[in-house]
């Protein structure tokens, strides 16, 4: 047994992992008759990936590309690739995937299985839109493949399944051309919410990649940073730097806090402001800033922390947002990782998938116990009357009548659960 931790750090758990290492191999893994559920690197920040006390199905050795197509851009590759391992290896050869989140340390397993999104839903939609094919070991049943356009129903049930419907072994991902690694950005503050929607619209014509950092502490007139960024093929004359800093230890105490926040915030801000404007950027720094910062989740101390995300529909977007701002100003309870964005009008590949037009907000919160959670059930009443959901991979909290009420297509997704297929999530908000 071996005791794990999801990125939040809420605690430890004792799991019996087991390595998979070929189809065959999971096969018999499969037929122990024992639960289980698949685990990548661990990055979901809530219980999505654990099992207590039950078995874990660790996958990040199912890392084999299998073939790549140079004209086409498909890629064929095993589930426990890193996404890092796609970029590296073939952005200098003229592609990168069409979809990324904010790290790239994520299996393409645990990217299909949350249909992670990025800062581009506008344009391109999540992960799974990229999806060609996925091959898929149940317990129950022999391997299935499917995809768009074979047995579509099985995949939309895997794609943002978390895990439930099998382990995800083999994918398809049809990557997109690039000219480069680089891309031109321009950073721009603003000083309302009107102001971000503005900026947010104006942006989706002539911009591939928007996003927003913001302060959610200052809750008189909501400031922020605008980001938005196209590949290029101009370039400088030399990268950047390899070398990373890291959070080397777990301090007593979280560093983020009512005494440090404003400060963090406020440093930020201006800083940021300071330097606004037009530069090229590279990819790793423009998509995965906090990679730069190894083991980050430490800063939090030893109780950990909650991300709370959530997508609320574009007609009550303002609203919504700014009830969430003023609920979290007013609490104390603030965060310096606080991220506003909007996804584009599209339908979700998934049945469980989170993104759905809106708008989404996604911060970090210190564990600070009942007083924590009594600001999630504020923030909670907000998104049930928007009408929005909570994005799984982030949860260890929902209350069950807000997923049931922000996920309707779960009794039809329920139809396609692997009966094999249990973790933490699943009994706290489905019951088995």
């Amino acid at each position: 047994m071996a005791a794990i931790s999801s990125w939040g750090r809420l605690g430890r758990w004792e799991h019996e992992v087991q390595a998979l290492t070929g189809q065959e191999h999971i096969i018999r893994q499969l037929k122990n008759g024992r639960p289980g559920i698949a685990h990548g690197m661990g990055r979901s920040y809530g219980d999505v990936c654990l099992n207590p006390n039950g078995i874990l199905w660790d996958t990040t050795k199912l890392d084999h590309f299998i073939r790549f197509d140079e004209n086409t851009g498909r890629l064929h590759c095993e589930a426990g690739v890193l996404l890092r391992d796609i970029q590296r290896l073939f952005i200098p050869r003229g592609w990168i995937l069409p979809v990324t989140p904010g790290t790239q340390f994520i299996t393409v397993g645990g990217a299909i299985a949350n249909d992670v999104h990025g800062k581009n839903h506008h344009v391109s939609g999540s992960f799974g839109d990229h999806i060609r094919q996925l091959t898929l070991i149940r317990s129950d049943s022999p391997p299935i493949s499917c995809g768009p356009g074979l047995e579509p129903d099985w995949f939309a049930a895997t794609v943002g399944g978390f895990g439930l419907t099998g382990i995800i072994t083999e994918a398809e991902i049809q990557l997109r051309r690039v000219p480069g690694p680089w891309l031109a950005t321009e950073t721009l503050p603003y000083n309302s919410l009107a102001e971000f929607f503005s900026l947010a619209d104006a942006s989706e014509t002539g911009w591939e990649h928007t996003v927003s950092w913001l302060d959610c502490l200052h809750s008189k007139s909501v400031r922020g940073l605008f980001m938005r960024g196209n590949p290029t093929p101009l370039a400088l004359s030399h990268g950047p730097s390899s070398r990373k800093l890291a959070m080397p230890f777990v301090p007593p105490v979280s560093l983020v806090n009512p005494l440090s926040l404003p400060v963090l915030n406020t440093g930020y801000f201006h800083l940021k402001k300071r330097d606004s404007g037009q530069r090229l950027v590279q990819y790793e720094a423009f998509f995965y800033p906090l990679d730069n910062l190894l083991d980050w989740n430490r800063m939090y101390g030893p109780k950990g922390f909650f991300q709370y995300q959530s997508v609320v529909p574009r007609p009550v977007g303002f609203d919504a947002v700014q009830a969430m701002l003023k609920e979290i100003a007013k609490s104390g309870e603030g965060s310096f990782l606080a991220v506003l964005k909007t996804f584009g009008d599209r339908k979700p590949v998934g049945m469980m998938s989170f993104p759905q037009p809106g708008v989404t907000l996604a911060l970090d919160f210190p564990n600070q116990g009942q007083r924590t959670h009594k600001l999630f059930g504020k923030l909670d009443a907000i998104v049930r009357e928007a009408g929005g959901r909570i994005y799984l991979a982030k949860d260890a909290r929902m209350p069950r009548d807000l997923f049931i009420a922000g996920y309707p297509r779960l009794s039809e997704f329920l139809q396609y659960r692997d009966p094999g297929m249990s973790s933490a999530l699943s009994r706290r908000l489905i019951g088995e």
